[in-house]
C-alpha cells in the first residue's frame, strides 16, 4: 500500500494526468491537477512523481517493445507459389454420371445435350461472376464431347481455350480463360 502525504507531487497511473495531493481520507486521496481541477482517486491508482523520473526505460527497449507490438499488429502475407496462381478457380466434370443420377435408357444425344447445356450454363455463370479460368472435365472417349466444347468456345470473343494441365487432368479436360472487361 503505497503512503502519501499532503503536498506531494503524484501522477496518475492510468491516465495522463499530474497534481498535488491536498487531502487524505480513508482510502479517497484529493489531488489538485496542474490545471486547476480537485479530483479524487483510491491509493491504488496513483503514483509518486519521484518513482515515476526513478523508471527508466532505455531505447532498445522500447524497439523491443515496439518491434513485439508491430509483429502482432501485421500478421505475415500469406506466400503463394507460381504454381497456386495458376490454379484453376473453377471445375466442371461433364460426365454423365455426375450429371444425372442415372442415364438408363438415354441415347448417346441425349447424353451430349445434357452435357453441353451444363457446359455452356456453367461458361455463363463463370463470365457473369469474374471467374476467369475453368476447367471442364469432358474425358477421352472418342473426343465428340470435346470437339463440341470447342465448337462452343469459338462462339465467345472473350474467351481462349486450350489443353488443361496434362499431369493433372490427362488428355480428358479443357481450360478456359475468360477475358474480363476492366
Amino acid at each position: 500500500m503505497r503512503i502519501f502525504k499532503v503536498g506531494e507531487k503524484v501522477e496518475v497511473i492510468d491516465d495522463k494526468l499530474t497534481g498535488v495531493v491536498i487531502a487524505i481520507s480513508d482510502d479517497l486521496i484529493t489531488i489538485r491537477t496542474d490545471e486547476g481541477f480537485h479530483m479524487d482517486f483510491s491509493a491504488s491508482e496513483l503514483i509518486h512523481t519521484e518513482d515515476v523520473k526513478a523508471i527508466k526505460v532505455t531505447n532498445f527497449e522500447a524497439a523491443q517493445v515496439k518491434g513485439i507490438k508491430e509483429q502482432v499488429v501485421k500478421p505475415k502475407a500469406k506466400k503463394t507459389s507460381p504454381k497456386d496462381r495458376n490454379k484453376p478457380t473453377m471445375e466442371v466434370d461433364l460426365h454423365i454420371h455426375q450429371l444425372v443420377p442415372s442415364s438408363k435408357g438415354m441415347s448417346n444425344y441425349d447424353m451430349l445435350n445434357i452435357q453441353m447445356e451444363t457446359a455452356k450454363r456453367q461458361l455463363e455463370f463463370a463470365i457473369r461472376k469474374r471467374i476467369q479460368k475453368v476447367v471442364f472435365i469432358h474425358g477421352v472417349g472418342e473426343g465428340v464431347l470435346k470437339e463440341e466444347l470447342n465448337f462452343l468456345f469459338k462462339r465467345y470473343e472473350n474467351v481462349k481455350f486450350y489443353d488443361a494441365d496434362y499431369q493433372k487432368y490427362g488428355l480428358g479436360a479443357t481450360e478456359v480463360y475468360i477475358y474480363q472487361n476492366p
